[in-house]
């Protein structure tokens, strides 16, 4: 009876012992396999930093000719989008009138001079016989009653001149005012440029210019403005003198460049953002007003910067500026939370995490977990 129940016991013994050996070959039949995935030794290199802008372009110099009297246009010498100069006619008002005011003022200048000469020439004349009675005065050859006689006559025509001289200048101010008038009948360019607009036609009636609207817009697009606004979070890191770079629709693949120049006081109450305006030269004439524009402000150059492709990045959070990456320790990945820093384009700066030269996983990482054994393919890649 003894033996059977010896037997008994030492048959479960090794059924146990055999569930336990199955067991642990099941264990290590199940456990992961190693991942393949390719490693990339981290870096420095030189960061440019930026400021992403759009805004929109126009040009720096710009004006309205309106007409500066009333009247009839008589002529236009030009048309739209045509070259002008400074000065240049640019239309004719009808100043018919004006030009009769101008003659009889010129006459009446000429008038007035002639007198002024006879005036002079009296003076000088009772100027000498002054002279020669108080010389017969002196010989008393001549009564003191000659002598005042005399001095009232040169009094007299000393008179006569001033007024003539007064007339002249009355008159001269009066063909001065209608020369003024009658050069307001010529509507000229006011600066160089391209007329961008011409709003009027011959036989049109011209009003004033505080009533009238513009008949000429002149655009001057040798240099532009670029207009952008930024950030408030951004603002601090703008300067005078940056530079920007951007691009247009109209010419894809081509980059412009300008500089910063103006920036607002103070930040738009309805965004809170900052206004800055960019100079851009443009003599070749490409680019036009009221394109938009997307680019970036250029706001300094770093050393020693560790990016990595935005994609290497698990859980990033773009305002809390962390994510998680992968290194490689021996075979194990192993999970490392980084802080990150600036961007540009497909590049995120690593500012804390991960130090040159360490390798980190930069493909076949979709599927990995902290402590996952590795085989790795390209290891050393740079």
């Amino acid at each position: 009876m003894v033996d059977i129940t010896f037997r008994i016991m030492v048959g479960i013994v090794l059924i146990a012992v055999l569930t336990v050996t199955g067991c642990g070959k099941q264990e290590q039949t199940a456990q992961k396999p190693a991942v393949a995935v390719e490693l990339t030794a981290a870096s420095a290199t030189q960061l440019q930093e930026e400021i992403e802008v759009t805004g929109y372009l126009e040009p720096k110099f710009a004006t309205d000719v309106r007409t500066q009297i009333p009247g009839l246009i008589t002529d236009v010498y030009v048309t739209q989008w045509v070259q002008v100069k400074k000065g240049q006619v640019l239309a004719k008002i009808d100043v018919s009138e004006t030009e009769a005011v101008v003659r009889r003022a010129e006459a009446a200048v000429s008038s007035a001079k002639a007198l002024g000469l006879e005036s002079q020439t009296a003076l000088n004349r009772a100027k000498r016989e002054q002279a020669r009675i108080l010389k017969l005065k002196e010989a008393g050859l001549a009564t003191q009653q000659a002598v005042d006689d005399s001095l009232s006559e040169t009094e007299a025509a000393n008179a006569k001149l001033e007024a003539a001289n007064a007339q002249i200048r009355v008159f001269e101010q009066e063909l001065r005012q209608a020369q003024s008038r009658l050069s307001k009948g010529f509507v000229t360019a006011p600066m160089d440029g391209v007329v961008a607009l011409r709003d009027v036609n011959v036989g049109a009636l011209a009003g004033d210019a505080a009533s009238n609207k513009p008949v000429f817009r002149i655009v001057d697009n040798r240099i532009l403005n670029l207009t952008v606004t930024v950030a408030s979070v951004d603002s601090a890191r703008i300067r005078q003198g940056q530079p920007l770079e951007f691009t247009v629709d109209s010419f894809p693949g081509v980059l412009f460049s300008g500089k910063v120049m103006f920036l607002n006081p103070e930040l738009s109450e309805e965004d809170r953002s900052l206004k800055v305006i960019a100079e851009v030269e443009n003599k070749d004439g490409r680019l036009k007003g009221g394109l938009f524009a997307k680019g970036r402000i250029i706001t300094g150059l770093r050393d020693n910067v560790l990016l990595l492709p935005r994609s290497m990045l698990g859980r990033w959070d773009s305002i809390g500026r962390t994510a998680v990456i992968f290194v490689a320790e021996g075979q194990t990945a192993r999970q490392r939370n980084v802080k990150t820093g600036a961007v540009k384009g497909d590049m995120v700066e690593i500012v804390e995490g991960l130090s040159a030269g360490e390798q980190y996983v930069s493909r076949g990482g979709f599927t990995l977990r902290d402590g996952d054994r590795i085989v790795v393919d390209g290891a050393g890649k740079s």
